[in-house]
């Protein structure tokens, strides 16, 4: 078969790979959909410390139960399937605490294991043990449940920030993560959802998502008053920076109402991850700031409930479909901001 392979910085070939050999426990899935994530756009241009070449990538994705060699399941052949791949072998204090995306107990599918831009992928054993996989039991698309991982990551986030009816949310930056992060906004019943941004063409795409407006960074600064304008004077209650920007740091600490919550869904790049931040405005304004990173299980459960639902407008997040063979095409799309998800179908 062939794989989209991670061979190290800008080397992502497609190659023809021998086929997954399943043992005792193991499953093995025929890959309909596998979203491109902005971490395998980041591997592609950066590499990541944390992967081993040659490994194949991808991690957003579902797929069909062709083969297994489990114990009986509640997953049989022939099912679809999307998987929480947070893969946890031990216990700690933040395993107990049901936060396994802290735990050094972990490996993760597209690091560890061989993940999802391929026709078929190998589920270890752990997995399934774990409860990993998760039945797609309605006619949803591959394609839109291929999305219960990002969106599991922004549930995360969204259960530290509590958004509730009186709340005006703004989310800095109107990639896939974004919508996300202001499409469960207004699902969780906030006031007023704004999306801001420095790329035109992106904020015209934020517009389909039920926001009630869009906002251009600008670099002198004025898109803050914008902000405030909208808000009436006071600034939102909630802000999510959705983009890996020190300067989306600041604007986020700035605009934040008097006891605002912020969070910082997005790192900065492991080469200069210190950044120069206003903290007199945590101070003065009583904000309260969290981090997210990854998902916990029940985060991607509610997620993949969510969509299941169809409350969620999944398919217009993902705007372009191309097959394996296209991967880096897929890349520069979204690097470019032509695309907000792109889904590759990989089946041969």
């Amino acid at each position: 078969m062939h794989a989209a392979v991670y061979l190290g910085k800008e080397q992502l070939p497609v190659l023809e790979v021998p086929e997954p050999s399943l043992g005792d426990g193991e499953m093995l899935l025929e890959i309909e959909a596998c979203s491109v994530c902005g971490t395998d756009l980041r591997t592609y241009r950066h590499g990541d410390k944390k992967i081993v070449p040659p490994r194949i990538l991808g991690h957003e994705f579902c797929g069909r139960v062709i083969e297994s060699r489990a114990p009986d399941t509640s997953i049989q052949v022939g099912d679809r399937v999307v998987m929480y791949i947070v893969l946890v072998s031990g216990t700690d204090r933040y395993v107990e605490m049901g936060r396994e995306n802290l735990t050094t107990h972990r490996t993760t599918m597209s690091y560890h294991h061989d993940g999802a831009f391929a026709p078929r992928m190998k589920v270890p054993a752990l997995a399934i043990r774990n409860g990993n996989l998760f039945k797609v039991t309605s006619d949803i698309s591959s394609e839109v449940m291929s999305l219960a991982e990002p969106l599991g990551c922004c549930m995360n986030a969204h259960s530290r920030l509590g958004i509730g009816l009186k709340d005006t949310v703004a989310v800095i930056g109107a990639g896939p993560i974004g919508v996300m992060h202001a499409a469960l906004a207004r699902l969780q019943g906030a006031q007023k959802v704004f999306i801001l941004d420095n790329n035109p063409a992106r904020l015209e795409m934020a517009k389909g998502f039920d926001v009630d407006g869009v906002v251009l960074v600008k670099p002198d600064g004025s898109h803050r008053e914008e902000v405030r304008a909208l808000t009436a004077g006071f600034g939102p209650d909630v802000v999510v920076v959705a983009v890996s920007s020190a300067a989306a740091q600041n604007d986020a600490l700035d605009l934040a109402a008097k006891a605002g919550r912020v969070n910082f869904f997005a790192g900065l790049p492991k080469s200069s991850p210190i950044a120069p931040l206003d903290v007199n405005h945590v101070h003065y304004k009583e904000l309260v700031i969290s981090g997210s990173y990854s998902e916990k299980k029940s985060d991607f459960q509610a997620a993949f409930a969510l969509l299941h639902s169809g409350r969620f407008p999944a398919d217009k997040i993902v705007t372009h479909r191309l097959p394996l063979g296209r991967i880096e095409e897929a890349l520069l799309l979204m690097e470019s901001g032509e695309a907000l998800k792109v889904c590759i179908l990989p089946k041969e």
